[in-house]
């Protein structure tokens, strides 16, 4: 039979001790946040539906994006046990300058779409994280501004090839003048993708106020007041344009684009060079043979070829060819600091994170990408612990596999 007791007050006090509530609604959700896929309901909740699945979406029937995610879910660790892991450093070098973390914010199209605070936000979160930040040449913040945003950040500029090579080269320069270290060339959109979502949601850039779309905003109405009381929403790097996303490319990026003009930007930009879109070993050996410093192992997230090959997958024999030549780094279908920890033991050197940064952008702002930050590092901390490996540099493919099932 148990016997009872009466409490002491002393221990009443410290089970009726309430917790720590924000008091902000936007510190309070973001709390509640444990991982990406939370940050990613969040993002459901408080974007348009065309906004949400232009971030979320992918091209054709979404197999290359759901493929890139079940092969991350594959990913077996061997873990050590009994390792001193009481220190983890989660510091590497990316394009031979030191990192805080072996991941990077990859380029994100339009991003002031997901929420106005855009692309400024995500450069702050990254000089705080200690990591580098790509803007795209379809971002809504202007190289210039982003630099006065961000002055701190390791700021790399993506570029596509535009039909107007003069266009191209008046890019880079400003990226040079404005003290961009890096250039990404993204090489895997000679025309847009099937981006079916976005034409079923009748997606415009900028969005424009339909019957549907009204509709939609109404259970909506701070993401539209906040677009409709902010600076216009418009590709910072061009004039305006109004169409679909696969009309601009349609328009503006050059099919013609050869490895020649590899050769040509090579000329024109004397920093690091990144090839972006890379999918196969004989591409990353021929750009790399061109003069790139650093290749992606990249399907677009998804968003281009539907079936394309799982850049996980790819990556080990890309590292093989080309690793001792230039730094291999991999995107597509991230979304832990697991997924990170488990392609750096593949060879990549970084992994580069779009989708879950820009699911914060939408569930919080600034606020949001810095707690999908926090969550990315702590989960590589922890599982770099829980494999016994104190340092970044000591993983290896003797830590993960990918099963066969």
């Amino acid at each position: 039979m148990t016997t009872r007791r009466r409490p002491r007050w002393s221990e009443l006090q410290e089970v009726l001790r309430p917790a720590r509530v924000p008091l902000d609604t936007t510190d309070r959700r973001l709390a509640r946040a444990a991982s990406i896929a939370d940050l990613r309901r969040l993002a459901r909740r408080r974007a348009p539906r065309a906004v949400f699945d232009y971030t979320d979406g992918a091209a054709g029937e979404e197999l290359s994006l759901s493929r890139s995610r079940e092969a991350y879910s594959r990913v077996e660790f061997s873990p050590r046990v009994l390792q001193d892991v009481s220190g983890v450093d989660t510091s590497t070098t990316i394009l031979g300058k030191p990192s805080a973390a072996p991941w990077a914010f990859a380029p994100t199209g339009f991003t002031r779409m997901m929420h106005t605070e855009g692309e400024s936000a995500v450069g702050r979160v990254a000089a705080r994280t200690g990591i580098p930040y790509a803007l795209s040449t379809m971002g809504t913040t202007s190289i210039e501004q982003l630099a006065a945003a961000a002055p701190d950040a390791r700021r790399w500029f993506q570029l596509y090839l535009w039909r107007d090579r003069e266009a191209s080269r008046d890019l880079v320069a400003r990226a040079q003048a404005a003290g961009y270290e890096a250039l990404v060339l993204t090489v895997d959109t000679p025309v847009a993708g099937p981006r079916l979502r976005d034409v079923r949601n009748g997606l415009t850039i900028p969005p424009t106020l339909s019957l549907r779309t009204f509709a939609e905003g109404s259970s909506h109405p701070r993401w539209w007041w906040d677009l409709l009381t902010t600076e216009p929403l418009e590709f910072a790097s061009l004039n305006r344009f109004d169409g679909t996303v696969a009309e601009l490319v349609g328009t503006m990026f050059d099919p013609a684009a050869s490895m020649a003009d590899l050769g040509w930007l090579r000329e024109v930009w004397d920093g690091p060079l990144v090839v972006k879109g890379i999918q196969t070993v004989a591409d990353a050996q021929a750009v790399v043979d061109a003069g790139a410093d650093a290749v992606v192992v990249s399907n677009h997230g998804g968003r281009q070829l539907d079936r394309a090959p799982v850049p996980l997958e790819v990556l080990p024999s890309v590292v093989d060819a080309v690793g001792d030549r230039a730094e291999v780094y991999v995107d597509g279908g991230i979304l832990s600091g697991s997924d990170i920890v488990a392609a750096v033991a593949l060879g990549a050197r970084a992994a580069l994170v779009g989708r879950a940064y820009l699911y914060g952008l939408m569930a919080g702002g600034e606020r949001g990408v810095q707690r999908a930050a926090q969550i990315l590092q702590q989960e590589v901390t922890s599982t770099l612990a829980l494999l016994g490996v104190s340092r970044v540099s000591d993983l290896g493919r003797d830590h993960v596999r990918l099963r066969s099932d």
